[in-house]
């Protein structure tokens, strides 16, 4: 049976400008659920948008993947007046592969996970029910508007543990069967599953007080799955890591970039503890290329924009736990590696933001020993595992 994810984009958003391109945790809004989509038992992602900047991100981050394309939406079906379900109907129309369930995923709920979509999957497969929905469980009181209460006697008041509560839409996630999808023309009909989601879930991103709940909500969950465990692969990125952040350019392009040889001597220590070195950076540099192949670091990634999602992959496909990790980042782009690695070190110079989050602020400058003293902190921490 064939299954396909739906993430409609629009370019326009009066709330927050650019939202599904802007940078959450160092990623663009719409790559959480992105990345979680890939993860699940969906067959194909599409991401319908009238945005060029987004299609193109797409193509260049996620070649890696035969599951995920981008297709351009109507105008028509991007203004703010459009409802989410013309942009189904509009995708189903011009898009007549076969099709047996369809997913509607929304960018703006960034904590769905793979799990939460493989559960609205398989209430719909297990043909119990026609569609199926994500929500939450509130035990929030609920009142009219002529000043009744709609869920509870105000003279018998429950405690939290004996309220059953009430069940809200979050948003984020909905299964349909293609023959109810088509005989309904909406995401959600005829016998529908509810599929509970945590409670934070409810906070979808309308506004830029959303975006900073949400962003700090997003960065304890990551921090949450943290565990001690042995560190096995460290990560590093290059620029304010290995350099100081500058770059000098002459007429030609690209000269210099200064990197400390302490670094050096400390990564190869360290590998003589069998920890192993991995490097990703946004930037795709001869300079940085040629420096790795001096230090003999075979796992470099050049030209990276989603670091979470490349890490992800990596620990997908090498049956990696990201507690056996550490990474050293100094910008919002290592925001989520940051958030989600077992150790998160950052150098002395590196920017506030990153700061807030590293496990340990090294005491060194980038291209100033705050590899080393990173190397020399993993191996004495690893000490306590032999």
């Amino acid at each position: 049976m064939k299954s396909k994810g739906f993430i409609p984009l629009r370019k326009n958003s009066k709330g927050i400008p650019g939202k599904n391109k802007k940078k959450l945790l160092g990623r663009p809004l719409f790559c959480w659920v992105l990345g979680e989509a890939i993860a699940s038992q969906l067959d194909h992602i599409y991401v319908f948008t009238d945005d060029h900047d987004i299609i193109r991100f797409i193509e260049k981050e996620y070649h890696w993947t035969g599951k995920v394309s981008a297709i351009e939406r109507s105008a028509a079906s991007a203004t703010d007046t459009a409802s989410t379900e013309s942009a189904i109907l509009e995708f189903m129309d011009t898009h007549k592969e076969p099709i047996d369930f369809f997913c509607l995923l929304q960018a703006t709920s960034p904590f769905t996970t793979a799990a939460d979509i493989n559960k609205c999957l398989q209430a719909v497969t297990s043909g119990d029910y026609d569609s199926a929905l994500t929500v939450v469980n509130s035990h929030r009181f609920t009142w009219n508007k002529n000043g009744t209460p709609k869920n509870y006697d105000v003279f018998n008041r429950p405690r939290r543990q004996d309220f059953e509560g009430l069940l809200i839409e979050n948003g984020a996630c909905y299964v349909s069967s293609d023959t109810a999808l088509r005989e309904s023309g909406n995401r959600i009909s005829g016998n529908i599953a509810t599929i509970h989601m945590p409670e934070d879930s409810l906070t979808e991103i309308d506004s830029l007080t959303d975006w900073k709940i949400v962003e700090e909500l997003l960065a304890a969950r990551l921090k949450k799955e943290k565990k001690a465990s042995k560190i096995t692969h460290l990560i590093l990125d290059v620029d304010g890591v290995f350099t100081d952040g500058c770059v000098y350019y002459g007429s030609d392009g690209e000269l210099i970039k200064k990197f400390d040889m302490r670094d050096g001597m400390g990564l190869e220590i360290l590998r003589q503890y069998h920890v192993n070195v991995m490097v990703m950076t946004s930037e795709d540099s001869a300079i940085v290329a040629s420096r790795m192949k001096k230090l003999n670091i075979a796992d470099v990634f050049l030209g990276v924009k989603d670091k979470y999602s490349l890490l992800s992959r990596i620990a997908h496909e090498r049956n990696l736990s990201f507690s056996n990790m550490a990474y050293i980042g100094d910008d919002v782009n290592d925001l989520a590696n940051i958030c989600a690695a077992g150790w998160s070190f950052t150098p002395a110079n590196a920017t506030l933001t990153i700061k807030n989050h590293a496990d340990v602020i090294l005491n060194n400058d980038s291209a100033n020993g705050a590899i080393r003293e990173a190397c020399e902190f993993i191996i004495k921490y690893n000490m306590r595992f032999l």
